[in-house]
């Protein structure tokens, strides 16, 4: 039976930009806003725009993700004739191996696709916070008759050269992409939100790999390419919140923005929910010596110290006298007593043993990686 249309969410990407934050694992899985992972705001808007047929692209450090997707349950996805599948580099008959960009990505996995037989394939970046409702740009790009349909956000003229710029006719057609422009002509950015006509990107990855030119990337190869050979393209301008999250200053930035209970991504809350994979955890515990404001304080949590304007994900424990403030403390992370941080993330798993600052600014966020330790005794072998 063919499907409509069909998922494809690109979350290999090692987040180098995030540096020690993802030393261990893909950044999609990096923890976000006290009890969700960046993924799953990629994976609620499919469940909540009734697709349910899903495939995760991982490549760097996938074990994390793949625990936390397990079959899609978690956002419903797991329903008889859908799911969601894992789909990792392999070694095939002609040698490819690792992904070389994201439309290789999706050639590399055109067995899956088809054995799905989609009109449409939908291809997402896993690493952008968000809400979207993609029957809306799906029925933008069915209206249009178009090939591809590329998301777009409307950013600061200031800003746009940052971003693969869309430069669009009056009924909003693609003439020209150009990829963080010096002098941006109009500034419509990509949001790494693609609907394909499968049929056609198919025959393009298909015969492109016949030549040995390879098509490896959406922006800088396939959309030029099919502007190239006349390929009905349109943007769809989305007005929403969007937040890239794939530097340490915007990660930080977008989890304080959360803590503002009026924040856009709440407005929808009660018919477009954020699901994720949580594990059980006892309640939280705030001693006698404990104060809190302003905070997102989550289950599993111990705290014996002061907490101002920050977020403790799950089984967080902070020390008596310690001191939190505009800071994210991500699940598992310990903090001793006597401890100052400000203006920080604290990764999983990490220690700040007793008496250590972690002290950053606005401009310069304070990092302790996945696992790493701050202060107290070295182990025989650290210098």
């Amino acid at each position: 039976m063919k499907n409509q249309i069909i998922a494809m969410i690109l979350a290999g990407g090692q987040g180098t930009r995030l540096g020690l934050l993802t030393k261990h694992i893909a950044k999609p899985a990096v923890p976000f806003g006290g009890k969700y992972r960046i993924i799953d705001f990629a994976l609620s808007n499919c469940a909540n725009s009734n697709i349910n047929n899903v495939g995760v692209v991982t490549q760097y450090q996938p074990l994390e993700l793949n625990e936390h997707i397990g079959n899609g349950a978690s956002w419903g996805l797991n329903t008889r004739d859908g799911g969601a599948t894992i789909l990792q580099p392999y070694s095939s008959s002609d040698g490819e191996k690792w992904f070389k960009g994201t439309a290789n990505a999706i050639f590399q996995n055109i067995s899956y696709i088809d054995s799905k037989n989609p009109e449409y394939v939908l291809v997402l970046s896993g690493d952008h916070i968000y809400k979207m409702d993609y029957s809306a740009i799906l029925d933008y790009h069915k209206q249009k008759e178009s090939s591809l349909t590329v998301g777009v956000i409307p950013v600061p003229i200031e800003e746009a050269s940052r971003f693969g710029i869309m430069n669009t006719d009056q009924g909003g057609r693609i003439i020209e992409f150009e990829e963080k422009p010096k002098e941006p002509q109009s500034n419509l950015a990509s949001m790494g939100i693609y609907i394909f006509n499968w049929s056609i990107l198919r025959r393009y990855l298909v015969e492109d790999a016949a030549k040995d030119r390879e098509l490896e990337d959406f922006g800088k190869n396939v959309i030029p390419t099919y502007l190239e050979n006349g390929e009905p393209c349109y943007a769809y301008s989305f007005e929403g919140y969007w937040k890239d999250v794939g530097t340490i200053s915007s990660l930080w930035e977008a989890n304080m923005e959360v803590l503002d209970l009026n924040h856009p991504l709440y407005q929808s809350e009660a018919s477009w929910r954020i699901y994720s994979h949580t594990p059980v955890s006892p309640p939280q515990v705030i001693t006698e010596h404990a104060a809190v404001y302003d905070s997102f304080i989550t289950d599993g949590c111990y705290v014996a110290g002061e907490i101002h304007h920050s977020i403790l994900s799950q089984n967080v424990k902070v020390g008596l006298d310690s001191y939190v403030k505009d800071s994210v403390i991500m699940a598992n992370a310990t903090i001793g007593a006597s401890c100052t941080i400000e203006y920080a993330i604290i990764g999983e798993k990490a220690t700040v043993a007793d008496g250590a600052l972690v002290v950053g600014t606005k401009d310069n966020i304070a990092v302790v990686g996945f696992g790493d330790k701050v202060g107290g005794p070295k182990n025989d072998g650290e210098e």
